[in-house]
């Protein structure tokens, strides 16, 4: 992530743009997101499955989904190639948690006879998450973005085990579509809805590595508003 950091600020400091108009900002939003695919995964002779055959546990009974709400802000900074084209990068400054996941198994120790219950938490913290997007008006107030997003997700998780799923980098695609209304003095408000598309991973235990968790992908619907300068 900070690669891809350093990678968008040479990038937006080698376009040159005579006089051109600079905006910076702040914007708060509310996002609804959705993990497709979400499941655990086991392999290979373990206490839940005495043969070699993979077993797949989907996160619901009835379907293979799991959402969560987040408040995220943000800033962001924009350089105008002309009247109807910018282009931009905004920045989440803040991680951006999942509720905490609880999964209690019953296990039957054969030797000893006696059942035990195995407690695993887990939660992950998205961070880092940065957005590089190009901004078109459609007219003088509506306007469409198309972004490149990375995130990072750091899973933090107690497991009975004692073993951990690691952390990855989740690249995805946004479009929104906002209306800017100008104030004086080169100030401006925005009101945007977008939607945001992340690509999924799978992430293998590290103490035993016939258990993985997957997600096929996360979609996320978003509102946002922002306030800002023009110079």
């Amino acid at each position: 992530m900070k690669k891809f950091l350093i990678a968008t600020v040479v990038l937006l400091g080698s376009i040159s743009f005579a006089n051109a108009e600079v905006r910076i900002g702040v914007s708060l939003m509310g996002a609804v997101f959705e993990a497709d695919g979400a499941k655990e995964i086991f392999s290979g002779n373990h206490s839940s499955n005495t043969t070699t055959t993979k077993v797949t546990k989907n996160t619901k009974d009835e379907g293979d989904s799991a959402e969560g709400d987040f408040v995220i802000g943000s800033v962001f900074a924009e350089f105008a190639a002309n009247d109807q084209i910018s282009i931009g990068v905004a920045y989440v400054p803040h991680s951006a948690d999942s509720e905490e996941t609880v999964n209690t198994q019953n296990m039957h120790a054969v030797a000893t006879g006696e059942d035990t219950k195995s407690i695993n938490r887990v939660k992950v913290s998205f961070e880092d998450l940065t957005t590089v997007y190009v901004l078109a008006n459609m007219n003088d107030n509506v306007y469409a973005k198309l972004g490149y997003m990375q995130v990072e997700a750091i899973t933090k998780e107690a497991l009975a085990t004692g073993g951990a799923y690691g952390d990855v980098t989740l690249d995805g695609l946004t479009i929104g579509l906002g209306y800017n209304m100008e104030m004086g003095d080169g100030m401006f408000v925005r009101a945007e809805a977008s939607y945001m598309d992340i690509d999924g991973a799978t992430l293998t235990n590290t103490n035993d590595s016939t258990k993985s968790v997957s997600a096929d992908g996360i979609e996320g619907y978003g509102a946002a508003v922002s306030i800002g300068k023009s110079f």
